[in-house]
């Protein structure tokens, strides 16, 4: 039985390096299927969390190929339920990019997900994320709107901590 728990983690581990091999290739880090936000470099963080037109083909890579859906490229030929859930995927995962980003400036405490390696977010994302988009991102003491932050209820939370991404996305260019 131990063999075949052993066959299925290699072969998910292959499918991760394949669909991060873009990632690989643009960045010369390895990412696999433990990779977390919080393990992502610097400078590869500050490319998937800028949303523009590339991180957003990365993300589409990913997504469809751990998905089975094919290349990122692919994403137009897709039918139209797909494309929705590899929308909301990687709005998904560029919220928590970006969340990440702003734990490094020291803007968050802590962020729901930022334990949950990326492809797990991907792989099990509607058993996951209804839970963790239900929790706002916690706002550090140091950061200016702290004193906001705690007196809002969780939806208020939430909408305070985006008010903030274009800021932080400001400092990352």
């Amino acid at each position: 039985m131990s063999e075949i728990v052993e066959i299925e983690k290699a072969r998910r581990e292959i499918n991760a390096q394949k669909s991060f091999k873009n990632w690989t290739s643009l960045f010369g880090y390895h990412f696999g299927i433990s990779t977390r936000m919080e393990d992502i470099p610097e400078r590869a963080l500050g490319f998937i969390a800028a949303g523009n037109r590339k991180s957003t083909g990365l993300f589409y890579d990913l997504i469809m190929g751990l998905k089975g859906l094919g290349h990122g490229s692919g994403f137009n030929e897709l039918e139209p339920a797909e494309k929705m859930a590899v929308i909301d995927i990687h709005l998904f995962l560029l919220d928590r990019s970006r969340y990440e980003y702003m734990k490094r400036l020291g803007w968050l405490i802590e962020y729901p997900g930022e334990e949950c390696p990326v492809v797990e977010l991907v792989m099990n994302f509607h058993d996951l994320a209804p839970d963790i988009q239900a929790r706002p991102p916690v706002l550090s003491r140091s950061h200016p709107c702290y004193n906001e932050y705690i007196s809002k209820n969780l939806f208020e939370k939430e909408e305070l901590i985006r008010r903030l991404i274009p800021e932080a996305l400001n400092i990352l260019s």
